[in-house]
């Protein structure tokens, strides 16, 4: 199986336009790398991919991804389909940007389908350009991707987006994926929303080559600092559970040494988008990586 993370920054990417925090301004004078916003391609025969998300920034980081190229034929594309892990904005909006081509697949819990058919219409808007197939799941049961791949679904989460004005309690709003490759059997873990860590994570990691992980915040109050924010308070909202810290993940990954761990979905706010911080040398002491964009490996 081989990986291409496309993007592994949080919502706004790193720096945010709107931004003039410490890490933006680094950011945007080459002090510190960009990141654009999280998305994930990977493939069992390099030529059949599958998009884990579809980031608002998705055109630049297909074009700037020569495996992803468009071709042979005028309107090819090694893109067969889309697995999202929930309806976030910053997670789907990319789905717009695939408009018009024919025969893609988007894979999606039932609360997400239904955001994505009312409150958010992207399902009505992209089939008035061409026809997708729109699946419900994968769940538990193990679904078969073209080009060797088989992926679980697991529920993490009962967040809705802020956009769906009603939503149900639904505990299938956000998805974490366990992907195999049929020929080499090896597996991939894909969470990268997660506000509590849960027994369903240890069971998915268990066994597992490699987890890319929800590392949005290194501290559970980072965004209370010169940002206007109450600490803690809207932070905790958005479900993502912090790095460090007694209850954090990284402590939680300690239990799983023989996976490689990598943390991705950050936010500007970060230190662990900074190389040279504590931050970034305190995780990888504890054997979990952080990767830049257009990072690639194999399992």
């Amino acid at each position: 199986m081989r990986v291409i993370l496309l993007g592994t920054a949080a919502g706004g990417g790193l720096p945010q336009w709107n931004c003039a925090c410490a890490q933006c301004a680094a950011a945007r004078t080459g002090r510190l790398p960009c990141r654009t916003q999280d998305c994930v391609a990977v493939t069992g025969d390099d030529r059949n991919w599958w998009l884990l998300n579809a980031s608002p920034d998705l055109r630049t980081q297909l074009l700037a991804s020569p495996r992803l190229a468009a071709g042979p034929g005028p309107r090819d594309t090694p893109v067969r389909g889309v697995l999202l892990t929930d309806a976030e904005a910053d997670h789907v909006l990319g789905l717009a940007l695939l408009r018009g081509h024919a025969g893609l697949t988007v894979h999606a819990s039932p609360p997400v389908m239904g955001a994505l058919t009312d409150a958010l219409p992207l399902r009505g808007m992209s089939d008035r350009y061409a026809r997708w197939e729109w699946r419900e799941g994968p769940g538990a049961h193990v679904t078969a991707l073209t080009g060797g791949l088989r992926v679980t679904g697991h529920p993490v989460g009962t967040k809705p987006p802020r956009y769906v004005g009603s939503a149900s309690s639904d505990n299938r709003w956000v998805t974490a994926y366990r992907i195999e490759d049929t020929a080499s059997g090896s597996t991939l873990v894909y969470a990268p929303c997660l506000a509590v860590w849960t027994p369903t994570l240890d069971r998915l990691l268990s066994g597992a080559d490699c987890a890319l992980v929800d590392g949005t915040f290194y501290t559970a109050d980072e965004m209370g600092s010169g940002l206007g924010e109450q600490p803690g308070r809207e932070q905790s909202a958005m479900g993502h559970l912090p790095v460090n810290g007694a209850d954090g993940s990284l402590r939680r990954l300690a239990g799983h040494p023989a996976v490689r761990r990598i943390y991705t979905h950050l936010n500007n706010t970060n230190p662990l988008a900074d190389p040279s911080s504590r931050a970034r040398a305190h995780v990888c002491a504890h054997g979990v990586e952080v990767l830049p964009d257009g990072a690639e490996f194999t399992l």
